[in-house]
């Protein structure tokens, strides 16, 4: 009798499995560098950095009528970081990247409940960072509504971080994680349009952040909001996109954020189906100098490597309460074959407030990613070189003569997505 209940099971199991969708996938993607002034200017008497590293991941999802599951696990595994036959890994980086559910609520609604990439638009207010080997990814609940060309996310999470041995503690929800706005709440209303040949967003953010006395102790939290819109035209080889939005409100260490903006405008024109062209402009409002108080605006939980430069000399774990940014670019896209293309963009960074010392010219970059796909896999390289003005080396506290002459990093990617399974297909 066991037996049968036990072949009852697993008929029904496989009933359950022929109904839904199964998929199963991973991803290989080890990425060597030479840094020589990455991030921010390198000093002449500083060798430059060289290494490798790795993401791998294995990602599963099942999908039925009634629900969706999906995880994804993964590890980053800088080469050498582990001695040998440690049993452990040393910088404890392996983790669940992804891990939510989505449950069908039916008439266009659903809700997604857990651990989620954030990804809007161009990724310049909330994206999934998928450049950076870790990504980016948020806890929370959402109440989804699609409707023909009509979609709302709203979204809204309360973050702890364990600190107490026994998990949550018996009084209070103070939130000791700090950094890179870190947050301890968060509301998310996002409402996109989109019709033949345009489409526009809005997106209205507001997020929380613990604050802390002189001793340590929980202090309230900092609300800090962040309100605009995301427009997109296309028209046969014309695009053009824009962006536009406020922050106001408190940000981390309770400072209070007044008139701080960002705006850009990007056009793209293809003039043959092997060249494109693209020139934008972006403007973030930077500090006012005014105490207790700023004008600076920060992208917050955006794909930041993006824009501003392949370098990240701007909001990319810096340039956070500063000086703001101008940037003027241009760029050019080439296919130089069916299987290959080749970037290449020029960037001139202003502040959009002066330096201490009037000066607010920063420099110029340019940027060239070349990219071949082969057979099931990949091959991504780039080099990058900034040419910095005097601004540039007041922001970042090095003079002239003590810096490096040239300063540039490259780097070369392979990228390996293996399919599994996938009983869609």
């Amino acid at each position: 009798m066991k037996n049968q209940y036990v072949i009852l099971g697993l008929v029904l199991g496989c009933l359950q499995i022929a109904q839904a969708q199964f998929t199963f996938d991973g991803e290989f993607r080890p990425r060597t560098e030479y840094r020589h002034g990455f991030g921010s200017l390198i000093a002449d008497n500083a060798d430059a950095g060289f290494g490798i590293s790795t993401r791998a991941r294995l990602n599963a999802g099942f999908k039925t009528e009634a629900y969706t599951f999906y995880l994804s696990l993964q590890d980053i595994m800088v080469w050498g970081e582990n001695r040998q036959i440690l049993p452990y890994d040393q910088n404890n980086s392996f983790a669940i990247f992804q891990a939510w559910a989505e449950l069908t609520l039916g008439s266009g609604w659903s809700t997604k409940l857990g651990r989620q990439v954030l990804s809007y638009d161009d990724e310049r207010i909330l994206g999934g960072l998928d450049w950076a080997q870790q990504g980016r990814n948020h806890d929370a609940g959402m109440l989804k509504y699609s409707k023909g060309k009509f979609i709302m996310d709203l979204a809204f999470a309360f973050n702890q971080d364990y600190s107490h041995p026994t998990g949550f503690v018996s009084t209070g929800t103070a939130y000791n994680t700090t950094g890179f706005f870190s947050y301890k709440t968060m509301q998310m209303l996002y409402l996109k349009q989109t019709w033949d040949k345009f489409a526009g967003s809005l997106l209205v953010l507001n997020n929380g952040f613990q604050e802390f006395d002189t001793n340590d102790a929980p202090d309230g939290v900092s609300s800090l909001q962040t309100l605009g819109t995301h427009l997109k035209y296309n028209s046969g080889n014309f695009g053009l996109a824009a962006n536009a939005f406020l922050q106001t409100g408190k940000r981390q260490g309770d400072v209070d954020v007044k008139g701080a903006y960002l705006l850009g405008l990007d056009l793209n024109y293809k003039i043959s189906p092997k060249v494109g062209l693209g020139a934008g402009v972006e403007i973030i409002s930077g500090n006012d100098g005014d105490a207790g108080e700023t004008g600076a605006f920060f992208p917050l939980y955006g794909t930041n490597h993006k824009f501003n430069g392949f370098m990240d000399y701007f909001y990319v774990g810096n340039h956070a309460n500063s000086i703001g940014l101008v940037d003027i670019h241009v760029s050019a896209n080439f296919k130089l074959g069916e299987k290959s293309s080749l970037m290449i963009k020029a960037l001139n960074f202003s502040g959009e407030q002066d330096l201490p010392s009037g000066e607010n010219a920063l420099g110029t970059e340019i940027d060239i990613v070349y990219k071949h796909a082969f057979n099931g896999y990949t091959l991504v390289a780039g080099y990058s070189q900034l040419f910095a003005s005097d601004g540039m080396y007041e922001l970042k506290n090095l003079s002239e003569s003590a810096a490096a002459d040239g300063q540039s990093w490259a780097w070369v990617m392979l990228v390996i997505k293996p399919k599994f399974l996938n009983t869609a297909n």
